[in-house]
């Protein structure tokens, strides 16, 4: 007689936290086509959503482990795609008469240029797992105190890659050379401000979550491979 497979836990905000991750990532690949200007500084629109991708894979990692986030993460990868094969589709098919001329609106707003696309798709992937990974590290390693050192130093590492990456491949030789180093520098710094200034709040929903779910996920045994598949512990 088989023996009966343990349980799996079952979690009733994870799919949530989520959702919540998918949209913030699919709404910061569309509005980020509009500069906004801060200052003297001009970035994308991007960074009034995107960093809550990070906040939120802050939390995905702290309370349920980084194979959650994983798994997570790549869902949102796939939500991003799918939502930017849709678009582009929509574009490529004939608008209705009385709608023509708002096509050339639809291409400039909704139209990404390939580069842009694969450099962000690229950005995203090395910056969030760069995140996930310090974070269940350092969790390790500090015992799980100071979890301000997790959110803010994983984000430190983690924006930096994504900041550097991103500016580099989507706009290397087409931005003046001395463009891209300030470029990356402030939105590095944009984004990590933004997620230190949003600590009490991460503070307070990962130990909501702690409590709700009876969850605090220590990676001791992970595999940290990006491309591990399997279910989630």
């Amino acid at each position: 007689m088989a023996s009966a497979q343990p349980r799996r836990p079952t979690y009733r905000y994870l799919t949530a936290v989520t959702a919540v991750f998918v949209t913030s990532l699919v709404t910061a690949n569309i509005i980020a086509v509009k500069p906004i200007a801060l200052g003297r500084l001009v970035v994308p629109a991007a960074v009034i959503i995107f960093p809550v991708s990070y906040i939120v894979g802050d939390v995905l990692t702290e309370v349920y482990g980084y194979a959650h986030a994983r798994r997570v993460i790549w869902i949102g990868f796939a939500c991003n795609l799918l939502a930017v094969v849709a678009i582009a589709l929509a574009g490529r098919l004939p608008a209705a008469p009385f709608w023509s001329d708002n096509d050339a609106a639809y291409a400039t707003i909704l139209g990404g240029v390939p580069r842009v696309l694969a450099a962000s798709f690229g950005a995203y992937l090395v910056g969030e797992f760069l995140n996930a990974f310090v974070l269940a590290r350092l969790k390790v390693l500090t015992r799980g105190r100071w979890l301000w050192s997790r959110t803010i130093g994983s984000t430190l590492v983690a924006q930096l890659a994504d900041s550097a990456l991103f500016v580099a491949a989507a706009f290397a030789g087409v931005w003046p050379a001395d463009q891209i180093a300030p470029a990356i520098a402030s939105q590095w710094l944009l984004k990590s401000a933004y997620e230190a200034a949003a600590t009490p709040a991460t503070y307070a929903i990962v130990t909501f979550l702690k409590r709700a779910e009876r969850q605090d996920h220590y990676d001791f045994d992970t595999s940290f491979n990006p491309f591990a598949i399997g279910p989630a512990d």
